[in-house]
């Protein structure tokens, strides 16, 4: 049976919009690997109501009540590859026969990569983080460090110092130009030079954030701001336009979330430059609004 939506990619951003659709009585269909973004992270911090709440836990009690809706089906896997156009798209999943749909939602998130510098990836979600605003309250003050990946580690650093006092590991990158600096001196942050050679338990609970020079600097959490590249290539398969953003490339939509392929719409982290749970789900739900309004009203889709 044809689905009037198929969404690639179960978290938060591909639940929401489910929600909504599922709501409207319409056929949905979510394709999820069960590898949402922040599974490496124990607990959720900054959503309403739900503090400290594991993002997995979360994502489990909301696929339990979409599951109650008659019109829903899940499907455990990865979209291989789709093909079509508006009212007529065609997803192929491993495992399974292709899907008929009318519409198509891209939801399916970024990919987080690190630099490869041994002790940071086991790490990850632990005491190598990404955002303060997400973790920064329950580290509880004290020495904190950003280690510079990209042009805006600078500021990054200048935010995590109303957090506790910064230390920038310039990892090889360019130094901070006349603005940045005067920025960081007003944040207090200070320069460590030099590049960061391994990550390693220091005192305690601290991290020691050895360089090649020899010196090491302990801090009670590092910060890292990381590459991100969108998962699958569907997007780009239909030729979906991008945009180009400080933190890489993001399919770009309109306001109600539509792409610039007709009848393909895009949510959560894979069409946003800045997301956690509460805006991607913010961004799941427009997408569903706008891909039922064009449901209903396809001349304006």
């Amino acid at each position: 049976m044809q689905q009037d939506a198929i969404i690639i990619g179960g978290g938060f951003a591909g639940l929401s919009a489910a929600y909504i659709l599922a709501r409207a009585r319409r056929r949905v269909t979510i394709i999820d690997s069960g590898t949402p973004r922040n599974r490496f992270a124990a607990h959720s911090h900054g959503v309403l109501a739900l503090d400290g709440k594991s993002g997995l836990e979360i994502l489990a009690d909301a696929r339990a009540q979409l599951a109650a809706y008659p019109t829903v089906t899940f499907i455990e896997g990865e979209a291989l590859s789709a093909e079509g156009m508006i009212d007529d798209f065609r997803v192929h999943v491993a495992g399974h026969d292709s899907i008929a749909t009318r519409r198509l939602l891209l939801a399916s998130g970024m990919e987080d990569r690190l630099p490869e510098i041994p002790g940071l990836k086991e790490r990850w979600g632990k005491t190598v983080l990404h955002c303060p605003y997400c973790h920064g309250y329950e580290i509880g003050g004290g020495p904190l460090g950003v280690l510079a990946t990209h042009p805006m580690s600078a500021h990054q650093a200048a935010v995590v110092a109303d957090w506790g006092d910064v230390t920038l590991f310039t990892n090889g990158m360019p130094e901070p130009d006349e603005g940045a600096f005067a920025l960081l001196e007003r944040r207090k942050v200070s320069l460590q030079a030099g590049l960061v050679s391994a990550i390693e338990t220091g005192t305690g609970e601290m991290l020691r954030v050895c360089l090649e020079n020899g010196r090491s600097v302990e801090v009670k959490a590092l910060f890292v701001g990381p590459d991100l590249h969108m998962r699958g290539t569907i997007a780009q398969t239909f030729g979906c336009a991008l945009e180009e953003t400080a933190a890489g490339k993001i399919i770009a939509t309109d306001a109600m979330k539509a792409t610039s392929v007709a009848g393909v719409y895009a949510a959560g982290d894979i069409a946003r430059a800045f997301g956690n749970i509460t805006l991607v789900s913010a961004d799941g739900v427009m997408a569903g609004l706008g891909l039922h309004q064009s449901l209903m009203f396809p001349a304006h889709s």
